[in-house]
């Protein structure tokens, strides 16, 4: 049975896997992603260092003879040409290097994607989307992503990128800034990283002068508005309508008959998100079914992994 090393880098965690071709996790690690360094090559040195370290695993000894590709899954945006991640909001350098070193270190050909395009692929093979040829995946994370599936073809677009929904405008009338420096973006508000910074100008608009939580942090804000603190369930109402603005946006361009959020925030907090955000979703089209991953936030993982089988099989034909 073939097997892959499947790679998720993401701007908080480093993500690293055995997979098998019957999409099951035969050995997982992780660990931080590097924000510190001279350079993009202390993230490409982790990756090495963790799929050394995988291969070196009881499981690696076992399957070494198998792994025929390596997957991975990054934080974008990314240049396919040259196989870099490039200026990415979310990740501390403006180039990591990701296909030709681990080429070179492992000898095997490497296939890399966006990490959301490859969770919409892991929900397709193994989650909650594999009934679904017409499927859009959120990530709600340090930023916010997407890949869709659309009449059974993943959507990739002219450069690798398509998909890219955390940078749909939503908003004019807080006009905050995005990571990526743009204004009004659907990840400057409602991504684990600038959830406290929309609170922030909603409070201040609100003239709200204490809360009883800490709002420098996005798990600290749901908790509060899990523990039905006033102030944290009025802001999740104003959160809601964000989000409900893009996903709005997600439905009339895609299409989808469902929408899987995944991250941080959907994994701990789906519940809330959902219910705060559905009753403003703008009903032009039928409403697709919404629901949390099921994948414990492998899905990026397993897409990955997928998507390299798949490259791996076309390249042979």
């Amino acid at each position: 049975m073939t097997t892959v090393i499947a790679v998720d880098l993401g701007g908080t965690n480093l993500r690293t896997a055995l997979i098998d071709s019957d999409a099951t996790v035969l050995a997982y690690t992780a660990t931080r992603t590097p924000t510190r360094g001279p350079s993009g090559q202390v993230i490409t040195d982790a990756i090495i260092a963790r799929i050394e370290a995988l291969l070196a695993s009881p499981q690696g000894r076992e399957v070494a003879g198998d792994i025929a590709v390596i997957g991975v899954g990054s934080a974008g945006p990314l240049d396919l040409g040259r196989g870099w991640v490039t200026n990415s909001p979310n990740i501390a350098f403006p180039v990591v290097e990701i296909t030709e070193p681990l080429r070179e270190r492992f000898g095997l050909p490497v296939a890399l994607i966006n990490d959301a395009r490859a969770g919409v692929l892991g929900e397709r093979w193994a989650g909650a989307a594999r009934d679904s040829e017409n499927v859009v995946y959120v990530t709600l994370s340090t930023g916010i992503g997407g890949g869709a599936v659309v009449n059974g073809r993943l959507l990739l677009g002219v450069s690798g990128n398509a998909g890219e929904v955390g940078h749909l405008s939503v908003d004019t009338h807080y006009n905050l800034t995005c990571g990526c420096g743009l204004i009004g973006h659907w990840e400057g508000y409602a991504s684990a990283k600038y959830v406290p910074q929309f609170f922030a100008a909603w409070r201040e608009e609100a003239d709200i002068r204490r809360v009883a939580f800490d709002a420098t942090s996005a798990r600290k804000i749901f908790e509060a508005a899990r523990a039905e603190d006033p102030v944290a369930l009025a802001f999740m109402e104003a959160l809601g309508q964000v989000n409900a603005r893009g996903v709005s946006n997600i439905i009339v361009a895609y299409n989808p008959d469902v929408i899987v959020l995944d991250g941080p925030l959907a994994q701990f907090h789906g519940d809330i998100v959902i219910r705060h955000m559905e009753p403003y979703i703008d009903r032009y089209l039928t409403l697709p079914r919404i629901v949390v991953s099921g994948l414990a936030g492998r899905a990026p993982l397993l897409g990955a992994a997928f998507y390299a089988l798949d490259t791996q099989q076309e390249g042979s034909e």
